[in-house]
């Protein structure tokens, strides 16, 4: 392994790890949240670092290619893929994404330069795939627990080939 990468724990559908190395990516990056004496990971976080070879994931004894993680993470949420592509599409663009799921979302995104914690999100987010139907229902409860949150709903849709367009979702009073 090289010097900067560290090793978190797959059980019971969590990853988590109580390395040093842990501690300094989530002060210094926001990465993981603390619970007890470990820092737990979401999937989307935990692939993130595996792809760019900051974390390597055990299961049992055995450590987990990137394949791998890709189907135990898949299997273990099944949203899994397009959720991740637009983790990472928005992390290397500068934005912290953390869980979303107290507002019905799936993250919480802070613009850049805002810390989670200090600052509050300015979105929450909802992945989903071009082939999705939108119900009517689900979207205007996204958009009045945001209007209650003070903040905006995002929508990010994945098309075919891949490419993510983002839809900005906020509230018109006349």
């Amino acid at each position: 392994m090289q010097k900067e990468e560290f090793v978190a724990q797959i059980s019971q559908g969590r990853v988590s790890s109580n390395s040093k190395m842990a501690y300094t990516f989530l002060k210094d990056n926001f990465f993981g949240e603390r619970v007890n004496e470990k820092i737990l990971y979401s999937l989307s976080e935990a692939m993130f670092l595996v792809k760019n070879k900051k974390l390597k994931i055990l299961s049992g004894k055995k450590i987990l290619t990137e394949s791998e993680v890709i189907s135990k993470f898949s299997k273990m949420d099944k949203n899994f893929q397009p959720k991740y592509a637009v983790f990472e599409d928005l992390r290397k663009k500068g934005f912290i994404l953390k869980s979303g799921i107290k507002y019905g979302a799936d993250f919480s995104v802070y613009t850049k330069g805002k810390k989670p914690g200090k600052d509050h999100s300015e979105w929450l987010l909802s992945a989903e795939t071009y082939s999705k139907k939108l119900n009517w229902k689900e979207f205007i409860l996204k958009n009045r627990v945001a209007n209650s949150t003070k903040k905006k709903v995002l929508i990010a849709v994945q098309d075919s080939e891949g490419n993510i367009i983002y839809y900005d979702i906020t509230w018109k009073k006349f």
